[in-house]
Formats: C-alpha cells, structure tokens, sequence
C-alpha cells in the first residue's frame, strides 16, 4: 500500500469521484471514501468539511474534493486550520500546488476535467515533492497572517 487518501464530492464530482477512486485503488493507495453514495443532489460544504476535518487533525495526510467547478469545495476546505487546498485544471497546476505550495488537498472539477486527465492530474499531485526553501518562507508568512488576522490557529 502507498497510503490512505481520503474522497469526498458532491454530486456535480460523484461520476469523477468514483473513477479517481477506482484509480487510486489501482495505483495501490487506500481509499476512504467518505461520500456521497450517489448522485442525488447534496450540500457540497458537507462533504468538503469531512475531508477537511481530516487532514487538519492530521488523520489523514491527503485528501481529494471534487464539486461541479471545484470552486466551492476549495473555499470551503481553506477555512479549515492547517489545510491548503488546491483547485487544479491540469498537471502543470498540479505540479506547482504541491512543489510550491505543499498542498495537503486537492480540489477537481467534475464537470471541467475529463476522467484521463483527471487521473493524470492526481498523479501527478501524488507524486510531485514539496520543494522546501525560499517556498517554506512563504507558507510561514501565511501563516503569520492568519494568526494576525485570527483566521486560523
């Protein structure tokens, strides 16, 4: 096993959701699936919140959201403390959320990306290092600002 990944959607991602499941169960990952079941209409917050619940409290490393944009999920995943997620559209996105900016979620489309390049956009997030240095510098100096600001702890 690689590690455990943890899903959620809404129904606008629940057809990409269950294809990066599958993926990702391939590729040798477990998956915790934590919804929805199917594609009836739900609340987007509420799936992206239990992802995000995770990997602030450090039970997970990483998560994937995936709504109809990834708009949504992404702004709701980024309220939580220690979370940095990440909407992407493509590989090269992908490459720089994790190189540069060590993000601990991904956020997809499902109604922007395809399946394959969906696939190749996990991937690639998976398997792209955090750089460290002069970009560490900058995830401290976010951090100061939420403190100042009292957004996050």
């Amino acid at each position: 096993m690689k590690g455990s990944i943890a899903l959620a959607s809404d129904h606008g991602g629940y057809e990409l959701k269950e294809d990066i499941k599958e993926y990702l169960a391939q590729e040798g990952y477990q998956v915790q699936d934590l919804g929805p079941a199917s594609q009836e209409s739900v609340d987007y917050p509420l799936f992206g919140s239990k992802i995000a619940e995770l990997v602030s409290r450090g039970k997970v490393e990483r998560g994937v959201l995936i709504c109809g944009t990834g708009i949504g999920m992404t702004i709701v995943a980024n309220k939580y403390p220690n979370v940095c997620a990440a909407l992407c559209h493509d590989q090269y996105t992908a490459f720089m959320s994790r190189r540069h900016n060590d993000a601990n979620i991904l956020v997809l489309g499902g109604r922007i990306l395809g399946k394959g390049l969906a696939r190749e956009v996990v991937k690639t997030w998976l398997e792209t290092e955090f750089e460290g240095g002069r970009h560490s510098r900058r995830l401290e100096q976010i951090k100061d600002l939420e403190q100042r600001l009292g957004i996050k702890k």
